[in-house]
């Protein structure tokens, strides 16, 4: 049940990730995350910490954004959440690429595109095989980049301009 002192603080911190004060937003979505898990709410709690970690990682502070996702894929896994389990994954990725821990980020992407795929997100899906095929660009594997970015953009039903732009790219590839 979300109460008003919880509805109040995710308001807030919203309101703040909106104007860009990222530092802000982070310490309200941890009191929300902190305020839901006393009231057994873990799946809201769960929540608060990825929007805590994406507030963190916008702050510019990976480490901590890093740090407060952990474990919360696992949340959404056991109430068979399949898409917050692949937002899970894709902001912990998101927060390792940012440290330069590139191959752990390219496991997480994986794990959030097969999240997605389980649960038809094919918009999302593709937004994280492209962030995988920018890891696999800058270590200089781009036959397998290429191949990540196909696979992303295959499943989207109703592919944007920039999608079909890429999909028709990807057709003259070696």
């Amino acid at each position: 049940m979300l109460t008003t002192l919880n509805k109040d603080l995710v308001a807030n911190a919203t309101r703040a990730y909106q104007v860009g004060d990222y530092n802000t937003a982070a310490r309200l979505f941890g009191e929300a995350a902190v305020a839901f898990q006393e009231n057994s709410n873990f799946l809201d709690a769960a929540e608060m910490k990825n929007n805590q970690s994406v507030a963190l990682l916008q702050a510019g502070n990976a480490r901590a954004a890093c740090d407060v996702v952990k474990g919360t894929a696992q949340v959404f896994q056991d109430a068979n959440d399949f898409r917050r389990q692949g937002m899970a994954f894709g902001n912990e990725a998101a927060a390792l690429n940012a440290m330069g821990r590139m191959d752990s980020a390219a496991d997480l992407y994986r794990a959030a595109a097969d999240s997605f795929e389980k649960v038809g997100e094919d918009q999302l899906r593709s937004t994280v095989m492209q962030a995988l095929a920018g890891i696999q660009l800058r270590k200089g594997k781009i036959m397998e980049a290429l191949l990540s970015m196909s696979v992303g953009l295959s499943g989207v039903k109703n592919p944007t301009l920039k999608q079909k732009i890429l999909r028709g790219l990807l057709k003259f590839r070696v």
